[in-house]
């Protein structure tokens, strides 16, 4: 059946999925029904063709279940009003569309859309509140009209913004030409999905678009498991199981792409020939270059006498360095870039804090920075000297999270106003961000960049602080001794085992003043791990040392999935940790439920979102990738969660923003490299 109407109310509407039960007034029977199914941004006033049947509900009687639909205009002038005011329309109220509808009658919509200067002659409406009404009313019907299109391909409707920012008005005559195009503009979307809808548009299995859009997106999933480039045979290989094309086929449209500049085919000295897209060839090649160029500079930071320089800074701070750590800094002395790497307790920190002491006395500025928010403040009560992040230090705006970083390469760096730039936890830093910071530091400040190689590598693309040391391009102090204060922990031991390929160490070999830090329990039923997970959050720990959950736990796990993944175990730690009761704010997101006092996670860079520290009075914007918080207040009427993170600000986010934190009573070990 089909019919056609007003929405006159929405009685349910699911934020997740969009599933919707409506009052819609059905012209064709004259009467008010129930209507049932899944109308992605449906609201109250518009008017909709539906095609569906009627079906009887067992408690709420007769509904007419909805197959599909489609959005229309209004087809009389009472029916325009109230779609004016529906709240999709920026800057029109009821009395506002009163009078835009009066004024222009059955010619309102062609006004609004092709000459909204006219909307100026009602008072109340300026020119710019005209233009702004018109970009507002255009912009609805155009998302509207890729939300439909879209979802004859299966394609989810959270894109049809974003497609809709990217190509403008004429959105589908786009996609309709080249389908393709949504793989550079919805990140994560399943080529297969795009593919079947080229395919029923028309798209002929061998041509040149199709291959060579398998061809990139085999090389944008390669980056998002963290690499630069492929090996050829291997991306010709995945792009024939993907496309069942011939690899002929393939070799034609790879040299196609790398004629037009899209793709670059480096050969190593093996003979190996290594595939990549243009603008992560050329972010390698510009930190490469850069690199070289920084370390190359006069060295006009160079401090005359740096062994008394050095000795001043035993006697005014009572220690002794050892020969590494004083190689490390006549090495920084020496050169413009250099880097220091070890692994926990091997003194990485006081050479820091003695570069800082030496180089201040010189009048030169001292910038510190880490990658996130968490390393930024570690590093900063380590060395008693302020450090900021890399985002905040580089006044990176918004990145394209969505594609291929495109605008990194061409990116020329907000100049860092410092002297002397020591940047540690290296190992999470990615090449993108990587060639922000090269970008940014004048020729003749000395770079130091501090981490441990044997970390994990970043979660971006690239494997920067590892491949610059395996290069032997730039100065590199191994440091491998651990301190004996540090050699007291068998957290940092036990690390340093495992590196070596060597067993965790035993009681007998443990010495008598070693801490009680590391505890082993062999368990490989998972039952029972998740028993001793659980008893050990929920008392065992707070027995032995005063260690609250919220203030001093972190469950770690490989991987997402399974019994003693993170999705299951935030679970059953939010149930026993934080449970749900009649009095506790709780909101259900796609990304699970979140409660008041849950401790969650960013997972995403937000540049835009705001915030404020109360005791400083300080206010901002951006949350990043990493950052973790509590859940303070759940607020139903402005569909608002205020989270407070751990460095003390507070943000709130709407409630479809959700999807950018989640739990975090368990993390991936990939993950608690961000901390």
């Amino acid at each position: 059946m089909e019919y056609s109407g007003e929405i006159l109310g929405i009685i349910y509407q699911n934020e997740l999925n969009s599933y919707t039960i409506a009052e819609m007034y059905i012209d064709e029977l004259e009467d008010v029904k129930t209507i049932v199914g899944y109308l992605p941004f449906v609201v109250e006033g518009d008017n909709l063709k539906i095609i569906g049947k009627f079906v009887e509900h067992r408690e709420y009687g007769e509904q007419f279940k909805v197959e599909s639909f489609e959005k229309v205009m209004p087809q009389t002038l009472d029916a325009l009003e109230r779609y004016l005011t529906n709240g999709t329309i920026k800057g029109v109220g009821p009395a506002t569309a009163k009078k835009i509808v009066k004024k222009f009658g059955d010619d309102t919509i062609d006004t609004i859309k092709y000459a909204p200067e006219k909307l100026a002659e009602i008072k109340g409406i300026t020119r710019d509140k005209a233009i702004d009404i018109s970009e507002s009313f255009i912009e609805s019907w155009e998302v509207w009209q890729i939300v439909g299109f879209l979802e004859k391909f299966s394609i989810g409707v959270e894109n049809a913004k974003r497609i809709y920012d990217k190509l403008g008005n004429n959105a589908i005559d786009q996609i309709k030409d080249n389908p393709y195009v949504l793989i550079d503009l919805v990140r994560g979307v399943d080529f297969r999905q795009i593919d079947k809808m080229a395919l029923e548009l028309g798209t002929d299995e061998n041509s040149k678009k199709r291959i060579q859009s398998g061809i990139k997106y085999a090389l944008i999933q390669t980056t998002y498991n963290g690499h630069s480039c492929v090996i050829l045979q291997n991306l010709e290989e995945y792009t024939h199981n993907l496309l069942d094309v011939s690899i002929d086929g393939i070799e034609e449209n790879i040299i196609n792409l790398k004629a037009k500049g899209e793709i670059i085919i480096e050969e190593r000295d093996d003979g190996e020939e290594w595939v990549y897209l243009e603008s992560f060839y050329n972010t390698e090649k510009a930190i490469c270059n850069r690199l070289i160029k920084l370390d190359k500079y006069e060295n006009s930071k160079y401090v005359k006498g740096i062994e008394d320089e050095i000795e001043k800074v035993e006697k005014h701070n009572v220690i002794q360095l050892s020969d590494k750590q004083k190689e490390a800094i006549k090495a920084v002395n020496d050169n413009n870039v250099t880097i220091i790497t070890g692994g926990p307790g091997t003194g990485k920190t006081t050479i820091i804090k003695s570069i800082i002491e030496i180089y201040q006395k010189k009048n030169n500025k001292i910038m510190l920075a880490a990658p996130t928010g968490r390393a930024a403040k570690r590093m900063t009560e380590m060395t008693g000297y302020e450090a900021s992040t890399l985002h905040r230090l580089l006044e990176i705006g918004k990145i394209n999270e969505d594609g291929l970083y495109k605008q990194y390469q061409d990116y020329q760096g907000t100049p860092i106003d410092g002297d002397i730039v020591i940047v540690d936890e290296m190992s999470m830093v990615d090449m993108f961000l990587m060639n922000y910071l090269l970008q940014s530091v004048y020729l003749g400040t000395k770079l130091i960049l501090v981490g441990d190689s044997d970390q994990l590598s970043s979660v971006g693309p690239g494997n920067v602080l590892k491949d610059i040391i395996e290069s032997e391009r730039i100065t590199t102090i191994h440091l491998d001794k651990i301190f004996r204060q540090a050699a007291k922990s068998k957290i940092i031991v036990n690390a340093h085992r495992v590196n070596e390929g060597e067993g965790f160490i035993s009681k007998s070999e443990a010495s008598e003043d070693s801490k009680d830090d590391f505890f082993f329990i062999n368990e490989v039923n998972q039952e029972k791990i998740l028993e001793q997970v659980m008893s050990l959050c929920t008392g065992r720990l707070q027995k032995f040392g005063n260690y609250d959950f919220f203030d001093n736990i972190q469950i770690l796990t490989p991987t997402k999935k399974g019994m003693l993944g993170t999705k299951e175990l935030n679970k059953s730690l939010q149930n026993i940790l934080n449970p749900a009761n009649n009095g506790k704010k709780e909101k259900a997101s796609k990304t699970g439920i979140y409660r008041v006092g849950d401790r969650i996670m960013q997972i995403k860079n937000n540049y835009d979102i705001y915030w404020e520290r109360h005791f400083t009075k300080e206010t901002g914007t951006g949350v990043f990738n990493g950052e973790f918080g509590t859940i303070t207040d759940i607020d139903e009427k402005e569909k608002n969660v205020e989270i407070k993170f751990d460095d003390e600000k507070i943000a709130w986010y709407q409630f479809q923003d959700l999807d950018q934190i989640e739990h975090s009573y368990a993390i991936t070990i990939h993950k608690a490299q961000r901390k």
